[in-house]
């Protein structure tokens, strides 16, 4: 298989969060994933480096880190496993950086839609607190019978999350009325090239 399911007693001990529903039921995550109410955001797929070079231009994929193929294809096999296991999704965000546009195009699971709320603030260029609240925001809008994917970067996944994730790992959540994020799952795509 092209993808691993990382296990819920691992994200026990990595997650510091009030509650985590799978760690208690054992539960698979992919039947998680299809609960009402359930939604995931990701890490972007292999993108070799790290933060962006000088010249980075929010637009112009030529100054920025981006996928390289093992990303393209780690993508795509996360794309395919989520679609053969019945994962039916309203909507896909994206971040604006070319890397995670790119990922959430590989995947293949519908247009994304840009959010800046996703960007990445690493290295000084947004704020965690003003941009995990704005992701909140949009979360609290959303309505009982959706489910959304988001693509994102590690440190918006962590801030939101609690979780630190791997490259094209996704992290399975739900949102309360309240604001409060509960984790309930994570899934990976593997690497199929070196």
């Amino acid at each position: 298989m092209l993808y691993r399911i990382a296990s819920i007693a691992a994200l026990s001990m990595l997650a510091v969060l009030p509650a985590i529903s799978a760690a208690q039921t054992g539960s698979d995550p992919w039947e998680i994933w299809k609960q009402p109410g359930v939604h995931a955001i990701m890490r972007h797929a292999t993108a070799p480096g790290y933060g962006d070079p000088d010249g980075f231009t929010l637009g112009q994929c030529s100054t920025q880190r981006d996928l390289n193929k093992t990303g393209r294809e780690e993508a795509r096999s996360l794309g395919n496993a989520i679609r053969s296991k019945g994962i039916k999704l309203t909507a896909v965000y994206s971040s604006q950086w070319c890397r995670c546009l790119h990922t959430a195009k590989e995947l293949n699971l519908g247009k994304a839609q840009e959010l800046p709320a996703l960007n990445s603030f690493f290295q000084g260029r947004g704020s965690s607190a003003e941009q995990t609240a704005a992701l909140k925001e949009h979360l609290a809008t959303l309505n009982p019978d959706d489910k959304v994917l988001y693509v994102s970067h590690q440190v918006n996944t962590t801030a939101l999350t609690g979780i630190y994730p791997n490259s094209g790992e996704v992290v399975l959540f739900k949102f309360s009325p309240k604001g409060q994020v509960t984790v309930l799952g994570r899934v990976q795509a593997e690497k199929t090239s070196k």
